[in-house]
């Protein structure tokens, strides 16, 4: 491999880390008030549930798949929480997550054994999980007052935000599971060839199901989490485009969309990237519909840098 070669696979591996660093120099030069512990916070409490989203579509999409309905999860999870919020705090996101549940057994089925492409499966859930939310919830934003579920989103634990703290341990999790587990194995293989991985006897339907199946319950941590911070059961705007932030970070860690890769720390630091993105464009006084153009040339980018390394 020439020198040339080597240096261009060096940044298609690492750039989003070196583009994280890059922004980060700029806004402690350019931006006021940005090297303050306050701020910090604040962004890390904005990244959190696009993190936990990221993590399950970086496992949908290391076996070549793509899960579009996470959205319409967080949503069905905000309108189940008020439902149950009345028994406590705890019965509450156990509906919430058993939605998550019974959202990606769907997705999962629709993919494994019915043979339905990805992006079509999920796109049905996409459409529908919404309608349901908006059906359960008759249309309307639900104020909520428990102070015990208020606190996921707003409380902290040693100065930490607990939501931040939950999005780091599920991010040790999915690493673990994927680097350390047989069913980590497994979901590469099937996602470097399906074909392959079925004759050689691994369990791909399960694999499959499984990993939409977490994707799903992944969706509703987040849609809890986001449910608390807001302090209302908003099913009509809760999740909107979460399924583009989460495939841009996960594109842009440098999980390839052909599968066979899984790279959780590429897509920690891209949810970091894109909230450094939008955080550096609005307090430059831009408005936010041209971060999500931004964001729509960075997964352009990602994708094409991706083509060429394979």
């Amino acid at each position: 491999m020439t020198l040339t070669a080597t240096r261009t696979r060096w940044l298609q591996d690492n750039g989003v880390y070196v583009a994280v660093v890059a922004l980060l120099l700029f806004n402690a030069v350019f931006t006021a008030n940005f090297l303050t512990l306050g701020n910090f916070r604040t962004q890390l409490v904005q990244a959190a549930p696009v993190l936990i989203v990221a993590l399950g579509m970086a496992l949908v999409i290391g076996t070549e798949g793509v899960d579009l309905s996470v959205g319409a999860v967080m949503a069905l999870a905000a309108a189940i929480i008020p439902l149950y919020l009345g028994a406590g705090p705890v019965p509450a996101v156990l509906m919430a997550l058993v939605a998550g549940l019974v959202a990606g057994l769907f997705n999962g089925f629709l993919v494994a054994k019915v043979g339905i492409q990805p992006i079509v499966a999920t796109l049905a859930l996409l459409v529908g999980g919404r309608g349901l939310a908006l059906v359960i919830a008759n249309g309307q934003l639900v104020q909520l007052h428990d102070p015990a579920f208020l606190a996921l989103g707003t409380g902290d634990v040693l100065g930490i935000p607990i939501s931040v703290l939950i999005a780091v341990v599920l991010a040790v999790a999915v690493a673990a599971l994927t680097n350390r587990t047989t069913f980590g194995r497994q979901l590469v293989a099937v996602g470097g060839n399906r074909r392959a991985a079925a004759l050689a006897g691994l369990p791909v339907n399960r694999v499959l199901i499984g990993v939409y199946t977490i994707c799903g319950v992944l969706a509703a941590v987040s849609g809890v989490l986001a449910t608390s911070r807001l302090g209302a059961g908003d099913p009509a705007d809760m999740g909107l485009l979460m399924e583009l932030s989460a495939i841009t970070a996960v594109v842009v860690g440098g999980t390839p969309l052909t599968g066979g890769k899984v790279r959780v720390l590429g897509t920690v630091t891209g949810v970091v990237l894109m909230q450094l993105v939008r955080a550096t464009l609005i307090k430059h006084d831009l408005p936010d519909s041209i971060a999500q153009m931004i964001q729509a040339a960075i997964i352009v980018a990602a994708v094409y840098v991706a083509r060429e390394r394979r």
